[in-house]
């Protein structure tokens, strides 16, 4: 089994070398330490370890907690922090960036050991959590179901003619009926149009892959006319292709 390769930032040398020699025996693959901010981001982006044991006070203009922030923002790499600091406003700050572990000194093998293994265990069940939900978000991405009485229908988004909105309500249109859905226009659009929808007025949007023809104050999809208004239309023509 490939050992976790971790980094160590901590700003007391001594320290981070009996946490290297401990990692060392417990079995893992310890990267050499990093003993400031900058130093640390160094590791991350060079390095990229498995796991990082970050010490919160660096003694540098930027703290662990600063350095925690970088690696939520840029790295996918969980961490833990070390501290000697149990003030409620450290914790506070600490807390903000959500460590997958706080260890406070001084600690001894066993708490670090089960520190690191609880933390990567979690990280990597999220990370499965993450991409199943994805693979599911993806296959379902061109349909959407409606709720009726108990029942979930399914609609394919390209079978869908055009929307209405009535206040708080959308009337869904497909050849074969129309469906309603408590749903606001906007968050249709924005959630599940993916493009293929156009608005035309303030209350419909239209399938342009379902669009026929247009006329001054209409359009026709599939058939159905369909009212448009003027604003609307300025912005329809500006992405037609046309000729006169």
């Amino acid at each position: 089994m490939t050992k976790l390769r971790i980094g160590i930032i901590e700003d007391e040398l001594l320290i981070a070398e009996e946490i290297y020699l401990t990692l060392q025996q417990i079995g893992y693959s310890p990267l050499r330490p990093a003993y400031n901010y900058n130093d640390g981001l160094k590791l991350i982006k060079t390095e990229q370890p498995d796991l990082l044991l970050i010490d919160i006070s660096l003694n540098d203009e930027k703290d662990g907690i600063q350095l925690a922030a970088e690696v939520n923002n840029n790295f996918n790499i969980p961490f833990i922090f070390l501290t000697g600091n149990t003030d409620a406003e450290t914790i506070e700050r600490a807390k903000a960036v959500k460590p997958a572990a706080y260890l406070v000194k001084p600690f001894v093998q066993s708490d670090l050991f089960s520190a690191i293994e609880i933390a990567f265990s979690n990280f990597i069940s999220h990370q499965s959590e993450k991409v199943s939900t994805q693979s599911i978000s993806q296959a379902l991405s061109d349909s959407l179901f409606i709720r009726e009485a108990s029942i979930y229908h399914k609609i394919k988004l390209n079978e869908i003619l055009y929307v209405e909105s009535e206040n708080v309500y959308l009337n869904i249109y497909t050849k074969e009926k129309c469906h309603v859905a408590r749903m606001k226009m906007e968050d249709f659009l924005s959630d599940y149009a993916h493009g293929s929808f156009f608005r035309i007025h303030r209350s419909y949007a239209i399938n342009l892959h379902e669009l026929e023809s247009i006329s001054i104050a209409n359009v026709v999809v599939a058939g159905k006319e369909v009212p448009m208004n003027k604003v609307f239309k300025d912005d329809l023509m500006k992405v037609l292709k046309t000729l006169k």
